[in-house]
């Protein structure tokens, strides 16, 4: 067994929604995406892929309300369901999405989902732009608790549980979740009581080792990158969110929203996500 949780560590993306995608959903949508995908027009080129990475304890519903706005305006859009088994398994994993569609690709992750995007584009040439909603964006060697533990203002080691599963060698492995009657204050103060409800019925746990896991690659030194701080975040404190923006230096837009940003602001979510469509439509 791991060594006792820190109240101040452990910080996850918990958000939370209905039936995950599993691999041959995410395929099934991928061929979709690329099928349908239409020819230039007028010289003009095409949009990219817009692909959304949830974070922890989450499926692809919980950007349901961003994604109605983008495809409202014509956009495509791919939201896989991340394992939340480990870093390096599920940065492979979405990467196998990446290659599974044509054309520029504008990547989005939420909190721990921004270290899964961070790794999986490294050496993807079709991702353009990186969009992280209120997200990890990790150095070599950084974990997600290293990252909250940078600054103080994170409540969720207090407001987590954590339970074991079963492992391959017949071992247990420790995940975790949050404990329902403090979901709502903790992660979606804000969003409508029923609907935070909902979330935490549905929420699906990640493992201690993949908060744990240190990043060995880092798209963002390459790749454009926009930023939304939620200054409401007591999952990531909102000082270490500026300062992963800043050190990325990306195009920043802070917003009075907590963890569950997509969910509680779609609108200023949205607006950042086509700020980077259009810069890469512009650059190509």
């Amino acid at each position: 067994m791991n060594p006792p949780i820190s109240r101040r560590t452990v910080t996850v993306s918990l958000l939370a929604g209905a039936a995950a995608l599993g691999t041959a959903g995410v395929a099934q949508a991928a061929q979709s995406a690329t099928a349908d995908r239409p020819a230039e027009r007028h010289g003009r080129p095409a949009a990219p892929t817009i692909v959304l990475i949830h974070g922890a304890f989450a499926d692809s519903s919980s950007w349901s309300a961003v994604v109605e706005r983008l495809q409202r305006q014509g956009h495509r859009v791919l939201a896989p369901a991340l394992p939340l088994r480990g870093l390096a398994s599920d940065s492979a994993y979405i990467r196998s999405v990446l290659d599974s569609v044509t054309g520029p690709i504008v990547l989005v992750g939420h909190s721990y989902g921004g270290a899964v995007i961070s790794h999986a584009a490294a050496d993807a040439p079709q991702v353009k732009a990186l969009v992280y909603i209120a997200a990890f964006v990790p150095d070599i060697g950084e974990s997600a608790l290293q990252l909250t533990d940078k600054f103080p203002g994170s409540t969720l080691g207090q407001a987590t549980a954590t339970q074991y599963y079963p492992l391959p060698d017949g071992g247990q492995g420790e995940e975790l979740v949050i404990k329902k009657d403090l979901f709502r204050k903790q992660f979606a103060a804000g969003v409508p009581r029923p609907t935070a409800q909902v979330m935490a019925a549905g929420q699906r746990p990640i493992t201690l080792a993949a908060l744990q896991e240190p990043a060995t690659a880092t798209a963002w030194k390459r790749i454009p990158s926009w930023y939304l701080v939620a200054t409401e975040d007591r999952n990531i404190p909102p000082a270490a969110e500026r300062w992963m923006a800043e050190r990325a230096r990306a195009h920043t837009v802070t917003v009075r929203a907590p963890h569950a940003a997509a969910v509680s602001d779609p609108g200023p979510v949205t607006g950042l996500i086509l700020r980077a469509v259009r810069s890469v439509r512009s650059d190509h």
